[in-house]
């Protein structure tokens, strides 16, 4: 796979307005008219260089009211309405996160964009809020989180009838899951990572693909920034000392004095992706034996879990 890169999408000759940004990984400036063209125009080459959406598709966007999501609802709706051809549902989680998860903003936007909006919540879901499971046990918030959060969202998209799963992960997320996997020593956990899911052992699984895939952080701020989403631009008050936010720094600090560093983490990555796929293919999935979900061991994660904050 190739990286798509910066050096494809150059300002307007003629422009002369003040610049916003300077890209990444480039040393090119843009101004807000010509950043929003370089913007839109990037993912939409990624959505079609990778076949992440195709005609007459379901597809869901995995929506929290951040920068990232609303980016990549906002995309898809505009590709929605110039095609006509796909049908988008978008779907917020409710983490039960006091002070955090606000999703009247969400609400407000979808219905003035007439987006279909799908709410689902831990507590009406699992009979528990993540902040009521953090005062039972000693676990990392983003480790009950994620996999809770994964399995609502794969079973709403399933009930639904989804074909695919449109999540907000820009080019930071997907480095720092990259050298996430790397530095523990889970390869096989790779082969989910890539624009889109490569590899599909099971039916029941609905394939998730990243539009903003090559766009990075400060990229997708910007945009939102510039559209004037209705984002508050603040973190989740349970990633201190999350694994992810620690690869995270690291990263941001490499990437502040050697530039390109996170796009040369992925560019090696989608290098290595094939081999990994073939290293790993092969693999079905099971049913659990709790709830019938998928699982590639008896019981799966989201039981396993259930069972640890029930205690």
């Amino acid at each position: 796979m190739e990286l798509i890169n910066n050096k494809d999408f150059m300002a307007c000759k003629n422009c002369v307005e003040e610049p916003v940004i300077e890209l990444s990984n480039s040393d090119k400036s843009l101004c807000k008219n010509c950043f929003i063209r370089y913007f839109e125009k990037k993912v939409l080459k990624t959505i079609k260089k990778y076949g992440l959406i195709e005609d007459n598709e379901r597809i869901g966007v995995a929506v929290s009211g951040g920068k990232d999501s609303l980016s990549v609802l906002s995309i898809l709706t505009k590709l929605q309405k110039k095609y006509k051809n796909i049908w988008l549902t978008a779907i917020a989680i409710d983490e039960g996160i006091a002070g955090y998860r606000i999703l009247d903003d969400l609400k407000d936007y979808c219905k003035m964009e007439n987006i279909t909006l799908e709410i689902v919540s831990f507590k009406d879901e699992f009979g528990i809020s993540l902040d009521e499971a953090l005062k039972k046990v000693d676990i990392k918030a983003c480790s009950i989180c994620g996999v809770l959060r994964r399995s609502l969202l794969n079973r709403k998209a399933r009930e639904l009838k989804l074909d695919k799963l449109a999540t907000g992960h820009n080019l930071d997320d997907e480095a720092q899951s990259v050298m996430m996997n790397y530095l523990k020593g889970n390869n096989e956990k790779s082969i989910r990572l890539g624009p889109k899911t490569s590899l599909v052992v099971d039916s029941r699984f609905i394939p998730r693909i990243k539009p903003l895939y090559f766009m990075s952080e400060k990229e997708v701020a910007t945009y939102a920034f510039l559209k004037k989403f209705p984002v508050k631009f603040n973190e989740c008050p349970n990633t201190a000392g999350a694994y992810r936010e620690v690869v995270r720094n690291m990263l941001n600090d490499i990437e502040m004095k050697y530039p390109g560093t996170k796009y040369g983490i992925i560019s090696s990555f989608l290098e290595l992706l094939p081999s990994l796929l073939k290293t790993y293919s092969g693999k079905k999935a099971n049913s659990c034996t709790k709830c019938d979900e998928p699982s590639s061991k008896d019981v799966c994660n989201t039981c396993k879990m259930l069972d640890l904050i029930s205690i």
